[in-house]
């Protein structure tokens, strides 16, 4: 898909971005952020659409994942791809970028996304018989299981369901 097809789809769905500063219009170096707007308006539709309650939200995840299957086709290397591109963007939505520290519960959240990148990860390179890349895939799965465990830690004690770390002089 050009950078014309993809700013005229966005010009159809009255999602243009800002104009570009270029009087020329979009260039394809702004290819990557025009798909973003993109993608952003069509999960702002999806989750317009989709009703919230317990019986009909699964049934609407379900049909929205009809319609991603019918384009991706039958092609488990792309469909992983797909997730793990998709897993990556929520990873950095949920940390903030801007934030110089993340609350404990964002912080497992990000851990959890980063699991999920981690062990998607580790079996592609199981199925291609990479070791080497399976370990270390494994092991920033199981830095990032840490990583969730202690956030969630850190909330029960901001709540007081559990007792904070011990500091020094305290006995």
């Amino acid at each position: 898909m050009s950078t014309e097809q993809i700013h005229a789809a966005l010009a159809a769905l009255a999602a243009e971005p800002e104009p570009a500063q270029r009087p020329e219009g979009p260039q394809e170096e702004d290819r990557l952020r025009l798909l973003g707007s993109l993608l952003a308006k069509t999960e702002l539709e999806i989750a317009a659409a989709t009703r919230l309650t317990e019986e009909g939200e699964i049934e609407d995840v379900l049909e929205t994942l009809l319609g991603w299957g019918e384009q991706l086709g039958a092609n488990p290397d792309l469909a992983v791809n797909v997730l793990t591109n998709r897993l990556q963007r929520t990873a950095v939505q949920v940390s903030e970028p801007e934030a110089q520290e993340l609350p404990p519960g964002r912080e497992a959240a990000f851990a959890a996304v980063m699991t999920a990148v981690y062990a998607l990860g580790a079996q592609v390179h199981a199925d291609r018989g990479d070791e080497d890349g399976t370990r270390r895939a494994l092991s920033g799965a199981e830095e990032a299981l840490i990583d969730i465990l202690q956030g969630m830690h850190e909330l029960r004690v901001a709540i007081g369901d559990a007792a904070g770390p011990v500091g020094e002089g305290d006995d």
